[in-house]
């Protein structure tokens, strides 16, 4: 299952987020999603666990915790496919 975290902090990269979920399950994957240019934090990542049951109790330890200062959102992350879709203005 694929957890979706928001408002990260700035200074989280994969290692550390990696660290940060390690105590609820085993993370398949973590990928801080960065700006193409400056190669910067753009503040949200997505992590695969290899359970469910692990995706489920990291969403509810960490969904609204402090993160060096910041309340994180972490839940369910939508497929493309689920996300609205953008409209452009006229």
């Amino acid at each position: 299952m694929k957890v979706y975290f928001g408002n990260l902090p700035k200074d989280i990269d994969d290692a550390k987020l990696g660290e940060i979920v390690k105590p609820f399950g085993t993370a398949t994957s973590a990928e801080v999603v960065k700006d193409r240019v400056t190669g910067a934090s753009k503040g949200f990542a997505f992590v695969e666990f290899a359970s469910d049951d692990e995706a489920h109790a990291t969403i509810n330890a960490l969904n609204g915790k402090d993160i060096n200062g910041q309340a994180v959102v972490v839940n369910e992350a939508k497929s493309k496919k689920d996300a609205p879709k953008a409209v452009a203005a006229v």
